[in-house]
């Protein structure tokens, strides 16, 4: 079934940026406190829908915001997330509240301490109001097989929202938060932004710490954030990155929105990314390229191709390293307690633990090699567009495809487009592009070089721009 309600936006914070929400709290107009009960009140009545939430902490959540509020009072501004409630996906670690990497391996495990990228979020003044849906082990693209069920896509309730983020994108694009984290290996922030219609930001390989986060394949996951807007991706970033911002602009330069005055999306040599994965995406997700190509470079020259068959060879690589590293976790839960595992999970750890030690050996110089080459190749070019996934969501269940779809499995299709990037280390961006009337999300994957990723939110904003002038 592929039908439901939609529930895009239904929440208290569709259409709501954050800078509004803080500029609201502190104005008094608002408090903390207030914003952080109408978002528990929601989550509360959405949730169950949308199966986003595992755990909702409304007594932690209140805790917080009352406190948040306290230091206002006092003079003590933490910045632009100071009182605004957030969601943490469940893989990441927070401290006395339940944390169950969607697997009934951890189905009441509750840690001691805050994940890194918390303690990040806190010490920003955000209030932790739930834990989101992953996909078990947040090893899958789709977030329908979890230990907590399936999460719901907001625009159709029986599509997939995609994943393994599922539950932070499914949040966010209902409108019940406006900040949520997800952790992306492949393509796990970024495939369910795309699907439910958020910006979703991997950003450049180990970029910010894991300590805290349950790992999946080490040298390729990182955390980043979903919201629903270039500012809110930006503000999160800042707040996570230990630099505050690669890019941070000089006093007095930032715009209204945040982001930094220096770089101009105008200024930005563009190029669309050519290979043979890229030929086989649906013309609707080509499409939302074109369009988001044509309002990057209004009244300029089309934006060249770039042909980049590394695309297609990073496949590989990201296989036997995601594979060889998975199992390498979980193989004492496989032999130990295997009924523990769900089906699909289990058969892709059977699978994984028949990649050799020499094939993983190779694969790890095959990823730097190809970094490299990528690296020369961009030599001309600042910021690459691309499709993030070639197929509009799949419905929940969903395992085989049409012929004429040109891809195997939904998992196949959903990471093909975001893998490679995972793979070469580079920050990589989902922006929505407006969609054409079915009601379900479009994107454009935005690429940039490493530790470039306030370029990413530039060109974001752009968009954002061109398309609510439309």
């Amino acid at each position: 079934m592929t039908g439901g309600a939609a529930l895009g936006g239904v929440g208290p914070f569709g259409g709501t940026t954050i800078s509004t929400l803080a500029a609201r709290i502190r104005s008094r107009e608002t408090s903390s406190l207030e914003i952080t009960e109408v978002a528990l009140a929601a989550a509360h009545k959405y949730g169950p829908m949308l199966n986003c939430f595992v755990t909702i902490d409304d007594h932690g959540a209140t805790q917080a915001a009352a406190v948040a509020d306290e230091e206002l009072a006092a003079g003590l501004d933490r910045g632009p997330l100071h009182g605004i409630p957030v969601g943490i996906k469940d893989v990441i670690a927070t401290n006395g509240l339940l944390t169950t990497m969607g697997s009934r391996h951890f189905s009441d495990h509750v840690p001691t301490a805050d994940a890194d990228v918390v303690t990040a979020l806190r010490s920003a003044g955000a209030v932790i109001l739930a834990k989101t849906q992953t996909h078990e082990f947040a090893y899958g693209p789709t977030s329908d097989r979890s230990a907590s069920g399936p999460a719901r896509n907001p625009h159709r309730l029986g599509l997939m929202t995609g994943g393994s983020s599922g539950g932070s994108a499914a949040a966010v694009a209902a409108g019940l938060l406006p900040l949520a984290l997800g952790t992306d290996t492949g393509g796990s922030t970024r495939v369910p932004a795309a699907l439910c219609g958020t910006l979703g930001l991997r950003p450049t390989g180990q970029s910010l710490s894991s300590r805290g986060v349950f790992p999946l394949s080490p040298t390729l996951d990182v955390v980043g954030p979903l919201a629903a807007t270039a500012e809110d991706i930006a503000i999160a970033w800042r707040s996570l990155s230990p630099s505050g911002g690669l890019f941070p602009a000089a006093e007095g330069t930032e715009d209204p929105r945040g982001l930094p005055a220096a770089i101009h999306a105008g200024e930005l040599r563009y190029a669309l990314v050519t290979c043979a994965l890229t030929e086989r995406a649906s013309a609707d997700s080509a499409d939302a390229v074109r369009i988001a190509a044509a309002a990057l470079t209004r009244d300029r020259a089309p934006v060249p191709t770039v042909f980049l068959p590394e695309i297609d060879a990073c496949a590989d690589p990201y296989r036997v390293i995601q594979s060889a590293e998975a199992y390498a976790l979980h193989h004492e839960r496989v032999e130990r307690a295997p009924e523990l595992f769900g089906s699909e999970v289990l058969e892709r750890l059977h699978e994984a633990s028949r990649v050799a030690g020499w094939e993983y050996v190779l694969a790890l110089a095959d990823k730097e090699r190809l970094r490299a080459r990528v690296l020369v190749r961009l030599r001309t070019a600042d910021v690459l567009l691309m499709p993030t996934v070639p197929v509009s969501a799949p419905a929940i269940d969903q395992r085989s495809f049409p012929p004429e779809t040109l891809w195997n499995s939904p998992r196949e299709a959903l990471l093909s487009m975001t893998s490679a990037w995972s793979v070469l280390g580079f920050p990589a961006l989902s922006v929505p592009v407006p969609g054409t009337g079915d009601g379900l999300p479009r994107s454009v994957q935005v690429i940039a070089k490493p530790d470039q990723e306030e370029q990413l939110f530039i060109v974001a904003a752009a968009l954002e721009e061109s398309f609510t002038a439309l």
